[in-house]
């Protein structure tokens, strides 16, 4: 236990990359999921969750490109991988769960993602004529959706929408926009302007879902999506997400018992249960939102937060580093490993990274410190007071002897 306890420790305290880095260990975890996936798991995750399928490939892909664009040497696999990644989203295995009769088809959910995916793709390699017009047809029918809508939150399920969905179908026509001229800067403006006014009005941030028909809050902002908005959203627009990812860091950035940082699923002030999404809350903390809450850290230039749940993972994630692959949680849940390792090196594609500073407890890792140093220390507990015992059973022999000898 004590050694255990040493290589925890000594895990913890090792610097993690900033802002533009990547993991050393990310080609090897991205092993491990290709693996996974090959082996079924994307079916598998589709099991507990409807977006299990996708989020696995489409995360798995999005990894890819983002590592290449920070390891230029990767670029060749990442264009192979992110592609195969991307023709298991357009499969029918990929739109099954969703309605082709939806605009755009098979709703804004899976369109969003597949268009992001499609687009990071080409930012890497553009020379495929074919997914250039793909992609470029794709946006066109995005920004119709929008345009024709008189909610700027569109719907992932019939008579069911999350505005999560819209914001990374939005972030998919920035980055077309980037790659091949303005085309859907007005519809993006729309969309800011209607977003804008349709905040949840207890924290100023995005609500967490809402009414199909116009748009009205359904239910307040909650982590799962908040952390994903705020790695989208500035691609979007900088100035609208530096302000909103501050807001998010106030009411959802927690400390419980001390130990942290870490994200609460709901705001401060307010409880709640978890779902399928968040996974079970430990005392209020999302272990879903807290990983994903790295990437948008990451993309908003908090680099001191990203590094610290980069360095609460290593300590609390479990993970079998070995030569050919890497996995946490022993590997049991490969879409838990899609989501790490896409937050794990996750950029900016269409905007530079901001430059911000933002502050952290200087003594956060002393809790976690403490209690390692405690169960280290617990198996040697008997012997210690053995030893001690003795000690005193010394003196006293010792001050006896002293005593008769006067």
């Amino acid at each position: 236990m004590t050694a255990c306890c040493l290589i925890a420790a000594g895990r913890f305290l090792l610097p993690q990359p900033g802002a533009g880095e990547i993991p050393g260990s990310t080609e090897r975890q991205l092993s491990f999921l290709r693996a996974a996936l090959d082996d079924g798991a994307d079916t598998a995750a589709q099991q507990q969750f409807p977006e299990g399928h996708l989020f696995s490939n489409a995360l798995y892909g999005l990894a890819w490109v983002q590592a290449a664009h920070a390891e230029p040497g990767l670029r060749s696999q990442a264009v192979r991988e992110s592609r195969w990644a991307l023709a298991r989203l357009e499969s029918e295995e990929g739109r099954a769960v969703f309605s082709p009769q939806l605009q755009p088809a098979y709703g804004i959910f899976w369109a969003g993602w597949t268009n992001w995916l499609r687009g990071a793709i080409l930012s890497l390699d553009s020379s495929d004529s074919a997914q250039i017009q793909r992609f470029s047809e794709h946006s066109q029918e995005i920004a119709e959706a929008f345009a024709a809508s008189d909610t700027p939150f569109l719907q992932a399920y019939r008579g069911q929408a999350w505005p999560v969905d819209s914001t990374v179908a939005i972030a998919s026509l920035r980055l077309h926009d980037k790659l091949f001229g303005a085309r859907h800067s007005a519809v993006i403006e729309r969309w800011l302007d209607q977003a804008r006014s349709r905040l949840d009005p207890s924290t100023g941030l995005l609500p967490h879902q809402v009414s199909a028909v116009d748009g009205s809050m359904s239910t307040g902002s909650r982590a799962t999506s908040q952390a994903v908005i705020h790695r989208f959203l500035p691609e979007i627009d900088p100035e609208f997400a530096r302000a909103q990812y501050s807001l998010f860091r106030n009411r959802f950035l927690s400390h419980p018992g001390g130990f942290g940082p870490a994200i609460r699923e709901y705001p401060h002030g307010v409880d709640g249960s978890g779902d399928v999404d968040s996974g079970p809350l430990i005392a209020g903390i999302s272990l879903s939102a807290t990983v994903v809450a790295q990437g948008a850290a990451r993309v908003n230039g908090d680099d001191a937060l990203a590094r610290a749940l980069a360095a609460e993972g290593e300590l609390l994630g479990l993970p079998i580093d070995l030569p050919s692959s890497k996995r946490y949680a022993f590997g049991l849940v490969p879409i838990g490993d899609a989501f790490v390792a896409w937050s794990s090196t996750a950029r900016p594609i269409v905007t530079e990274p901001p430059s911000a500073t933002y502050e952290l407890r200087w003594w956060w890792r002393l809790p976690w410190l403490a209690l390692l140093t405690l169960i280290a220390l617990a198996p040697w507990a008997w012997r210690i007071t053995a030893v001690a015992r003795s000690a005193v059973r010394a003196d006293s022999r010792a001050g006896r002897t002293s005593a008769s000898s006067i």
